[in-house]
Formats: structure tokens, sequence, C-alpha cells
């Protein structure tokens, strides 16, 4: 007797084979470009990095254009060697935070604490105790600290399940209170030569600061970190889905206590940068920190909701502010038309930022 046929997956009218099944994603799983695929080249993954790019490119283009001001208005102050050399020396500091934070908000967080713990690490690497220790006494003071604080922030919030939000606020609080108790609001003048003689002149390499060197480093280091490393991708896949990252088999609660130390640690590093532009040590360092640096890295294009930023993009923010707060203090603005200024650029970014995210179907 003739053997029946194999059952076939019928059509919509039980008409011949049903189609594949298709998915947002071109790239399945298993595939180049799908989940548990291997990064590859798909469409879905080109229209992000083209909009990354474009975002860059429009940063670079309104650096740019504010160089193109500053040149027109103050020509001989904004074009000066020693004003350039300021501009870049004061992006260094927040652009160490920034670098932090911006992995932070990648992995899915937020950290509100970072301008109290880089007060609290200036403060505390700055005691007259910490001072007799020299250079080596004063640095490992202010990265022990923001560490440390780091390292609460992580536990509270991996392993204790606080709301970040909660957690840093909480942080910011505490570190604040502990910097003015330390300092007893007074100013803690650097007395170390060798502190002192890293913000002068004559310690330039090729003529560019060492602060300057150390920001440069800081953003190498992060963007290797972010788009060469295992642990960047697990920080992206974190940030863009803590379940299913678990059931990818990553730890989440170690990634995100990970994350919060490198918060902590550029915090200290920001601290010991600090210390040597001003020469001093005060509970009033860092002061709104936190808002510059998730302004930075949100106009830089990180998501807040977490799986998506560079750090490249986070960097030119940090260029774009300072060089706004340069060119207001040249042309004699008040301060409050300059805090106006970089309210309607975060707002005008996240709308950008979210008409992109629909345009390309992303989230």
């Amino acid at each position: 007797m003739p053997q029946p046929s194999p059952p076939t997956a019928a059509g919509p009218a039980g008409n011949g084979p049903h189609p594949p099944e298709t998915t947002k994603d071109p790239a399945g799983p298993g595939k180049p470009g799908g989940p548990g695929g291997g990064p590859g080249k798909g469409p879905a993954r080109r229209v992000p990095a083209a909009l990354t790019d474009l975002r860059n490119l429009s940063l670079l283009g309104v650096l740019v254009a504010l160089v193109v001001v500053g040149a027109i208005t103050r020509p001989e102050q904004f074009l000066s060697g020693d004003n350039l050399t300021l501009v870049l020396t004061q992006a260094s500091v927040i652009g160490v935070v920034t670098v932090g934070v911006t992995l932070v908000i990648i992995g899915g967080g937020i950290d509100l604490s970072v301008g109290a713990i880089v007060a609290l690490a200036s403060v505390w690497a700055t005691t007259l105790a910490t001072q007799e220790y020299g250079l080596g006494g004063i640095l490992f003071c202010a990265l022990f600290v923001g560490l440390g604080c780091g390292l609460v922030n992580g536990v509270l919030i991996a392993y204790g399940r606080m709301v970040p939000f909660i957690a840093t606020l909480a942080m910011l609080a505490s570190a604040r209170g502990l910097a003015l108790l330390i300092s007893d609001g007074r100013t803690q003048v650097v007395s170390v030569d060798s502190v002192l003689q890293l913000g002068l002149p004559d310690s330039y390499v090729l003529g560019i600061p060492p602060l300057v060197l150390v920001f440069a480093a800081v953003t190498l280091l992060g963007w290797l970190v972010l788009n060469r490393t295992t642990f960047g991708r697990r920080t992206v896949a974190v940030g863009g889905n803590a379940e299913a990252a678990r059931l990818a088999g990553i730890d989440v609660k170690r990634q995100r206590l990970k994350l919060y130390l490198i918060s902590g640690l550029c915090c200290g590093i920001a601290a010991f940068l600090l210390i040597v532009l001003t020469g001093s040590g005060q509970n009033t360092n860092g002061n709104l920190y936190e808002l510059d640096a998730i302004a930075a890295a949100i106009i830089g294009g990180t998501l807040l909701s977490g799986g998506r930023g560079t750090i490249t993009g986070s960097v030119l923010g940090v260029l774009v502010f300072t060089t706004i707060t340069n060119l207001f203090a040249l042309n004699n603005l008040q301060s409050d038309v300059q805090q106006i200024a970089k309210g309607a650029i975060i707002v005008a970014a996240v709308l950008i930022q979210n008409r992109t995210a629909r345009g390309s179907g992303t989230t």
C-alpha cells in the first residue's frame, strides 16, 4: 500500500506550505545581527549606527558653529591659545565624570551622586593628614573614596534592589554632608608642591596640560571598554533588557556593581584633577556635576532607558557645554541665560532622540 505523505504546514487556506514567519529584525536568532548571534551588519544594526554617526556629526557641527560665534564676537580672547587650553582643561574634569555616567546609563542605571562624590573625595584627599603623604597619598585617597562610594551605590542597587534614583540620591545627600563635616565649611589649601606643579605650564607635555591628557586617556579607555570588550557588550545587553541578559547567562547584579564602581573611580580621578586645577579641596566642589554629566550624555545620544549610547557623543556633549560656558563668560552674559540655553539644548536633544527612535522603529 502507498504510504501517506508526511503532513506539511498549510497556508492560509490550506493551499501549500506556509511561508516562514517574519519578524521586525531580518536576522533571526543565532544569525549575525539577530538575538544570540554575532554583531553582524544587518539593517537592524545599520540603522542605529547611521543615526549615531549623524548625531555625532550634528554635535560636531554645533561645536564648530560655537567656535565661529566665538571667533566673531571675541576673536582675540576666544581664539587665543590660553583660552582654548582653559576650555579643554575645564572640560577634562566634568568629562571624566561623564565617561563613568555614560556607562552607567547605558547599563540601565542612573547616578545622581557623582558631584557629591567628587566633593567628598576632594575634601578627604586634601586634609592635613592626607597631605603628609604627598602626591601619592592625595591621589590614592581620592581614588579610594571614589571607589568606596561607588561600591556602596552598587551594592545597594544590585544586591539591595534599591531603585538607582533613590540610592544615588541618598549618596548625594550623605556625601555632601560628610564633605561639609570634614572640611567644616572651609577651603582646604593644598601645600604639596608636586601636586601644584601639575597645573603649571612647566608640566605641559608638547603644550598639552596633564589634565587634558588624563581626560583623553580615560575617554579612550572608556571607548575601548564599551566597543571592544565583552564587558561593553554585556553592559548594552543589561541596559537593553535585563531579564533577557539574565536568561542569556549574564550576571546582571555583578555587572551593575562593576558599572557603579567605574563611575565612582571616575569621580575619584575627577576629584584629583580638580585639586590640581584649583589647588584646594572644598565641600562645594562638583556642584551640579550630575546634571551636566547626564545632560552631556543625553545630547550625545545616550538613551536614558539604557541599552544605547556612545562615549564619543558624550565627550562632544561635554565640549559643547564647556564652550557655551566659555562664550557666555567672554561676552559678559548672565549665568541665568546660560542655564536657559543649556536647558533648551537638552530639550531639543531629547525631542530629536525620540523622533529618530520612532522613525527607526527602535524603543
